[in-house]
């Protein structure tokens, strides 16, 4: 959904090509591209932050300042909201609007990226309003323009998906599918045995890294091993391929 993309399910780059060339023969445009990785953002450590919304032109103007902590949260936690607002200086009926103001500016990310934001702990702890120019969409501007602002502050990290994977294969390629898990950035769990002369992998590995290894399983082992994988959690990108996952693609150049 976040990609947009129509993925294509094959045994391999061979059974791709004989499916693409069914779709034109029988009259459909078919383009290709690159299978992307959806990503995703978070702020890299606490701050506070002003956000400040204020217009006067002449007539009905627009005003609200919010102050919000911002705190990085432990992965997969999310998004948390908690006002700490004490006598009315934000009025009780715009505090629900900071908090709209920010999930919104997380759908739309904290860098030119895009990626949406998780894993961080929004805290109202003070603001300002007017009694005729706030309103409820100037507190969402406020709420939206303090997460930019803590994104500029504490430093944005880069996600991405963590799946965990179960190979099966001949105990003969043990050492090489082992091998080629590590080169994959990926995290061997474990092994057990699957059947006579079988092994079962368990292990975890990032999910551009599995784009092609179900072409690359089936040459390293002569076509007899197997794999499954299903989405488990969120990690860091190592800082040395933040700039080749970073730019929406999801995908390593």
């Amino acid at each position: 959904q976040e990609t947009h993309q129509t993925v294509l399910w094959c045994m391999g780059e061979a059974h791709a090509d004989v499916v693409v060339s069914r779709l034109r023969t029988g009259g459909a445009e078919v383009d290709t591209e690159p299978v992307q990785v959806a990503m995703r953002e978070t702020i890299a450590k606490p701050a506070r932050v002003t956000g400040r919304h204020v217009k006067q032109s002449g007539g009905h103007g627009q005003y609200a300042v919010c102050h919000v902590e911002f705190e990085p949260l432990p992965r997969g936690e999310g998004f948390v909201f908690e006002s700490k607002v004490v006598g009315g200086a934000v009025p009780t009926q715009y505090i629900p609007s900071v908090e709209k103001g920010l999930r919104a500016q997380l759908e739309r990310g904290l860098s030119d990226a895009k990626h949406p934001a998780v894993d961080l702990k929004a805290t109202l702890v003070d603001g300002k309003a007017h009694s005729v120019d706030s309103s409820d969409a100037a507190f969402q501007t406020a709420g939206a323009l303090a997460l930019r602002e803590a994104a500029s502050a504490c430093g944005v990290v880069l996600l991405e998906p963590i799946d965990e994977v179960e190979v099966r294969i001949p105990d003969d390629y043990l050492g090489a599918v082992l091998g080629d898990l590590s080169g994959r950035r990926g995290r061997v769990l474990g092994t057990e045995v699957a059947g006579p002369g079988r092994t079962l992998v368990r292990a975890e590995v990032p999910s551009v890294q599995l784009i092609r290894y179900a072409v690359d399983l089936r040459s390293r082992t002569g076509g007899r091993g197997a794999f499954s994988a299903r989405h488990d959690h969120y990690d860091v990108v190592p800082p040395n391929l933040v700039e080749a996952l970073g730019d929406g693609s999801g995908t390593l150049s």
